[in-house]
This record gives structure tokens, C-alpha cells and sequence, in this order.
């Protein structure tokens, strides 16, 4: 895919920016998280983010005025896919935001077919997210985490050691997803940071449900639908996220293997921030659940935010490995590993 032009960019951000509040249900928290989000990403190109955001949230630019700007094919369907993506993000698509989507493919004057296919694959990725479990309140508290049943006597402590690695290899992993420049791989990082805090709650004798994760995720600082974003708009400023044409058609990650390598020389100067999130989550959790979850709200937050500074000096140490798995990737093989598998 050809470079898009800086207005195409920036339409296409702002459309993502709107399906993030077209529920009409994000609060303050979420307002500010997306506000950090426009300013870091303000950095990485000339398409200024936070007076996008500011304009949007004062109702100046709307989808009247970015659709226009969205003149190539390429870049209007990457617009509808980024913004179904972001509705997806936290495993649920509410009645507005389905309303959004459909009026925004009807603007963009997608191809029906070609627009269904892809969101009953982001609605794949999406419902496998909660797989960990199946009680599920989707709020998400900003003060503390839910109080979870009374737990049966704990076994013994999981391996410390093992544990590492297991938190250092999704890492990796999310690292390389990164790297891909499909919007479908990205969307795959949030529920697999969702298992992995599953799987540490679960070696601690916590049986965790949906709803507990996201709570304990938010309560941490990372927001599903502003992480997607996030991720998804430094993938498109520095180059990596694009449309794969005939890739498209062979499945969510098909045909992206060949531009990896591409990607990666691009993406490698961001901040690896799927890497250091993911890292950062890991610790989070088996520190907290190693302690019968005494933590409070505020020492959740500022114990992931020193852990992911220690994560930002590992990114490079731990690159290679990150670009060798990316090569590697494909679809069912992460399918299997959102769903549980190896």
C-alpha cells in the first residue's frame, strides 16, 4: 500500500477517536487516557493529535467532515476497520456503536461483503477474549478491584522462576504482534494480556472471571479500547499498519508475513509498548496475587508504572527474539493461543 497522506492519516485517527466514544459511555478516566494517547502520539508525526482529539470532543469535526478526507479505497477501509476494532476492544459492541459502524460503512461506501467478513473476524477475536471464564461484569471500577469469592485453601506457590519466563515469552510475543501490519493482530494483545493475568491469578489457587481481569487491568492504568488505539495509532504513524489486498481474503493475519520484515526496521523505533504493557501486567499480577491481593488501587498503579519503566530498558535487549517470533505468527497458531492453547 502506498504512504497515505497526513490528512488521510489524521481522518483516519479521528474516525477511530469517535467510534471510541460513540457509546456515549466513556468517562473522565478514559477521556484523560485518550487525551495522554494524542499527545504521545503527537510526537510521531505532523498530524496533530491533541487538537484532533480537543475538536472532536468540542464536536468541531465530525464524521461529515473526516469522511471526506478519506480518498483513497485503502484508506477508507482501513478508517472502518480501526474504528470496528476499537468497538470491539472490550469484548462487547454495544447498541450506539453498532449504529456507529453502520453508518460509517454506509458513508465510506465499503463492500458489504467485504466489511462483514471482517467484523465476524474481529467479533472471533473479541469473543475469545473472555474465554478465561464466563462471569462477567464488564464495568470497570476506577477506585478499587472487586472482592472475589472465598478462595479454598491456595496450593503451594507456583515457580517464581517459571513464572518469569512465561511473562517474559507473552511479551515477546505481544512485542511481535506488534509488529504485524494487520489491525486484526493487533486487536489480539488485549485478550492475550488477559490470559496471562489468568493463568498467574490461577497458579496462585484465583479462579479470575472476565470482569475481575478488566477491573484489575483499568485499576492498573491500561484501558482496553485507549490501549487498542494507542497501539493501533503508533502502528499506522510509523508505517506498519496497512491493508494486505489479497492477504485479507485468506484470513485474519494471512498474507502479512511478507511484509515483516519491512515493518519491523519501522516500528522498532516506537516504544514497544505492547512489549512493556504486557511485561509490565505480568509482574503486576504475580506480585499481587502472590499477596492475597492486598494492593491498593493507588499502589496497583504505581507498582505497573515502575515495572514498565524497567520493561522500556528490556525492549531493546529483547528485540531479536521479538522480530524472529513475528516471522513465525500465523493465524490459527495465535487463535489457538487467545482460546488457551500453546
Amino acid at each position: 500500500m502506498q504512504s497515505m497522506q497526513t490528512a488521510e492519516t489524521r481522518a483516519v485517527l479521528g474516525v477511530a477517536v469517535l467510534a471510541a466514544f460513540s457509546d456515549g459511555q466513556k468517562h473522565e478516566r478514559e477521556r484523560a487516557q485518550l487525551r495522554q494517547i494524542a499527545e504521545g502520539l503527537s510526537a510521531d508525526a505532523s498530524v496533530g493529535m491533541p487538537l484532533l482529539l480537543q475538536d472532536i470532543l468540542m464536536k468541531r469535526v465530525t464524521l461529515d467532515s473526516l469522511v471526506p478526507e478519506l480518498l483513497s479505497a485503502d484508506a477508507r477501509q482501513l478508517a472502518y476497520e480501526m474504528a470496528l476494532c476499537v468497538c470491539e476492544a472490550d469484548g462487547t459492541r454495544s447498541a450506539p456503536e453498532q449504529a456507529f459502524l453502520a453508518d460509517l460503512q454506509r458513508r465510506l461506501a465499503l463492500d458489504g461483503g467485504q466489511a462483514e467478513a471482517f467484523s465476524a473476524q474481529a467479533s472471533g477475536w473479541a469473543d475469545a477474549a473472555p474465554a478465561v471464564a464466563t462471569a462477567a461484569g464488564a464495568g470497570v471500577a476506577a477506585s478499587a478491584l472487586p472482592t472475589l469469592a472465598p478462595e479454598p485453601a491456595r496450593p503451594a506457590g507456583p515457580d517464581s522462576v517459571a513464572l518469569d519466563k512465561q511473562i517474559l515469552q507473552a511479551a515477546i510475543l505481544n512485542g511481535a504482534l506488534e509488529l504485524l501490519p494487520e489491525s486484526l493482530s493487533t486487536m489480539a494483545i488485549i485478550p492475550l494480556q488477559m490470559r496471562l493475568v489468568y493463568q498467574i491469578g490461577k497458579s496462585h489457587g484465583y479462579e479470575l472471571d472476565s470482569g475481575h481481569i478488566k477491573d484489575f487491568l483499568a485499576t492498573a492504568g491500561v484501558g482496553l479500547t485507549s490501549q487498542y488505539l494507542e497501539q493501533a495509532g503508533r502502528k499506522l504513524l510509523t508505517g506498519v499498519l496497512q491493508r494486505m489486498g489479497a492477504g485479507r481474503s485468506s484470513g485474519a493475519l494471512g498474507g502479512m508475513l511478507g511484509s515483516v520484515i519491512g515493518g519491523v526496521g519501522r516500528q522498532a523505533v516506537s516504544s514497544g509498548m505492547s512489549f512493556v504493557s504486557t511485561y509490565a501486567l505480568g509482574h503486576l499480577a504475580k506480585r499481587y496475587y502472590a499477596g492475597g491481593r492486598t494492593f491498593s488501587a493507588q499502589l496497583l498503579k504505581s507498582t505497573y508504572q515502575d515495572i514498565a519503566q524497567q520493561a522500556q530498558g528490556l525492549y531493546q535487549q529483547h528485540l531479536p527474539a521479538i522480530q524472529e517470533r513475528a516471522r513465525t505468527l500465523d493465524a490459527q497458531q495465535v487463535m489457538a493461543m487467545v482460546r488457551g492453547g500453546r
